[in-house]
């Protein structure tokens, strides 16, 4: 009963608001605020049971905006630590990644040099209890919040490890402030390219990034500088702007916002010199790098600065800002579109205008628009930043989805680094034939989740010929020889799928001892959007066409 309560406040919440919206009129904007106000103190004094104010009044507004882009969101003071550790990549905690799994939270992987990696967390340990309080059965989000707290105090954890005699471990953790690296990697790959890998926008990015560029001026031997986007959804606007100063003259312009009024037009430009003016620079992007990625990848295609590698991006053209509400609440808002340099706004979904069903569509490219690059090359509009290299990614077979989905790389790479003290350098180490047939042994048939959608269509079509009265003896037959050809031999699969479950199978295990830059090597020496860079930076001649208008006929 209450959730209807709460609907129909929510409505008509809505409807007042966006009837107020569309008049623009002081006068009706009072009006039916008033009649909420009325609505919802006769509720308050008639309704048959009691009505929670805070949830009655929250649903009321995620109502409001959930007819908005949902990028503008109301925040109650205690939802906004997460933000605003989003933003600025600070918290006080004990520094490790963890996971829901089978309903219960497990330790998914300590960071270097954090208070979890120092005490002797390692993943795999399923977390029991928190200063002797149990958390099984508890959510994700309670686990992380208990784990948290001040620097300097102390948090008791204990957990049950696999693969160990002494399962039950109990660590006494001193909490620390905890700096979230936005460079998640940053090194030289195979001794000429200088490589960064950025997971995402903060206010510590831009330094984080400037510091790896200085390490690469320093050495002689790089030739090129890969920056990774892909799979950051972006973050603080202003870093993705002083990202893009490192590699173009001071004072160019990256990109300008327009909100509500010909007067609330900004204009962002770099404010310093770059470190690299000339280095060849090659950015990689997917269907996952959104907002400030694709404002520093865009800018850096618009002024021909870099060759974009990979698929094409989000679509994200809007600009948020903070609001401070009334009693330190908080509303995100969507407060304008962002224009990168050739005058293109890359948002892909027009959220203004809604299909009859309420859902959103992009843009199609019929209707996109030709804008040109500093150079003369020509660009487009409302899709997204187009790659000026696609590169094509070998699909994930079923197979290799349910060994990662179902943790069987994960656990067994907990029970090698378990029986293995030491393993080679990330760069060095290999899936050996006896360490495949030793995970082929580990997994399980049984236990196994296969998605047999070849089974399922089967079964599905013999129930409709049984109903269309095609079945007989004959036809019955020839679908028992069918399903017996579709069986999954589950041995065999592995074995033809051991090329892509292979690089999956060695991340996990170098991440076991090298935590995650040694998985970001590991992955490079099979990454088809890396060697495509790579390939790029080191033909100076090609690098150049890339960046040259095509000639007109």
């Amino acid at each position: 009963m209450k959730k209807i309560v709460y609907t129909a406040l929510a409505i008509l919440f809505v409807s007042v608001c966006a009837n107020a919206v569309t008049r623009s009129k002081k006068n009706e904007i009072s009006k039916n605020l008033d009649i909420f106000n009325a609505l919802f103190k006769e509720m308050q004094t008639f309704y048959v049971d009691t009505i929670n104010a805070e949830d009655a009044i929250e649903t009321a507004i995620g109502g409001m905006l959930s007819k908005l882009d949902p990028y503008t969101e109301y925040m109650p003071k205690k939802k906004q630590e997460e933000f605003h550790e989003l933003m600025s990549g600070e918290y006080g905690g004990i520094g490790s990644y963890i996971m829901q799994r089978n309903g219960d939270v497990y330790i998914s992987g300590p960071q270097e040099g954090t208070p979890a990696a120092k005490a002797g967390l390692k993943p795999g340990d399923k977390i029991v209890t928190i200063d002797n309080d149990t958390v099984l059965g508890m959510s994700h989000d309670k686990v992380s919040d208990k784990l948290k707290g001040q620097p300097g105090s102390t948090v008791r954890i204990s957990v049950c490890r696999p693969f160990v005699k002494d399962s039950m471990l109990t660590f006494d953790v001193v909490r620390e402030k905890i700096q979230m690296p936005s460079v998640q990697y940053a090194g030289v790959v195979n001794g000429n390219i200088g490589y960064i890998y950025l997971t995402s926008f903060t206010e510590k990015s831009p330094q984080e990034v400037r510091d790896a560029l200085l390490e690469f001026k320093k050495n002689p031997n790089v030739k090129g500088v890969v920056l990774d986007l892909r799979n950051n959804p972006g973050g603080a606007l202003e870093s993705a702007v002083k990202i893009v100063s490192n590699f173009v003259p001071k004072g160019t312009e990256v990109l300008r916002t327009r909100g509500k009024g010909v007067l609330n037009e900004q204009v962002y430009k770099t404010t310093s010199g770059p470190i690299m003016p000339d280095m060849p620079l090659a950015v990689l992007i997917d269907q996952g790098s959104a907002s400030a990625s694709e404002i520093t990848a865009g800018a850096l295609q618009d002024l021909d600065r870099a060759v974009i590698i990979g698929n094409r991006s989000f679509g994200k053209g809007l600009v948020q800002t903070t609001r401070q509400l009334p009693y330190e609440e908080l509303l995100k808002v969507t407060m304008a579109r962002y224009y990168i340099p050739s005058g293109r706004l890359i948002q892909a979904i027009d959220y203004s205008h809604r299909n009859p069903d309420g859902s959103v569509s992009r843009i199609p490219d019929s209707l996109t628009n030709v804008f040109t690059t500093a150079g003369g090359r020509t660009v487009r509009d409302g899709g997204g930043i187009t790659p000026d290299l696609e590169v094509k990614y070998p699909e994930m077979s079923r197979i290799t989805f349910n060994i990662m989905r179902d943790n069987w790389a994960f656990d067994y790479a907990n029970k090698f680094a378990s029986e293995h003290p030491t393993i080679a350098s990330p760069d060095k180490f290999e899936i050996t034939d006896s360490i495949y047939e030793d995970f082929k042994k580990f997994i399980d048939p049984e236990k196994f989740n296969y998605d047999k959608v070849c089974e399922t269509i089967l079964n599905q079509l013999r129930e409709a010929a049984k109903i269309e009265g095609y079945m007989n003896d004959s036809v019955e037959a020839q679908f028992t020889v069918l399903e017996g050809m579709l069986k999954h031999p589950l041995e065999k699969d592995l074995d033809t799928h051991r090329e892509a479950i292979s690089p999956y199978l060695l991340q996990e295990i170098v991440e076991r001892y090298y935590y995650q830059k040694g998985m970001n090597i590991a992955q490079l020496r099979k990454d088809p959007g890396f060697d495509e860079a790579e390939k790029i930076l080191l033909d100076p001649a090609e690098y150049r066409k890339i960046l040259s208008p095509k000639p007109t006929k």
